[in-house]
């Protein structure tokens, strides 16, 4: 058996940054005002209170400080509070690649698939973000109102990796 836990994360204040238009001016825009540039598709990056995670070509998902964003944004895009609906999973342990593995339809399990990643896909039916934090820890994004069963889905999983 794999030393592997899963951990729904206490509720967090999440938000989903779109642009719609101009995305060079905004991506010049965000850059002067967090000191950072937005990652690339399938990347993450950050400050200490403020990380942006790129599923989409024009979508990232924001956990931390978000003020000032609105105003990067302009009439460019949009800002919107999500956390209410999303549930952060935590797999921690050796056994985090392999579990995602389980119903899944991306190769977690790809030394590609490194900190700093992340990916949009589809597990046991259910639409997940996941984003790699260490060699031995994934957070994975899942709506609410499918969290519970697929919480319970990975804990079956887990018994027999």
């Amino acid at each position: 058996m794999t030393e592997l836990t899963i951990t729904a994360l206490p509720a967090a204040p999440i938000h989903v940054f779109e642009i719609w238009s101009n995305a060079a001016d905004v991506a010049q825009r965000f850059e002067a005002a967090s000191g950072f540039a937005l990652p690339a598709i399938g990347r993450s990056s950050g400050t200490n209170a403020l990380t942006l995670i790129r599923y989409e070509p024009t979508v990232w998902l924001v956990e931390g400080d978000v003020s000032g964003l609105s105003e990067v944004l302009g009439e460019d895009g949009a800002l919107t509070a999500i956390g209410g609906g999303i549930v952060r999973v935590l797999l921690k342990g050796q056994g985090w690649r392999t579990l995602l593995m389980e119903g899944g339809v991306f190769d977690a399990e790809s030394p590609n698939f490194s900190i700093g990643c992340s990916a949009a896909t589809t597990i046991d039916h259910v639409n997940v973000r996941l984003h790699v934090l260490s060699e031995t820890s994934c957070l994975a994004y899942v709506p609410l109102s499918y969290s519970a069963g697929l919480i319970h889905f990975w804990e079956e999983a887990a018994r027999d990796l």
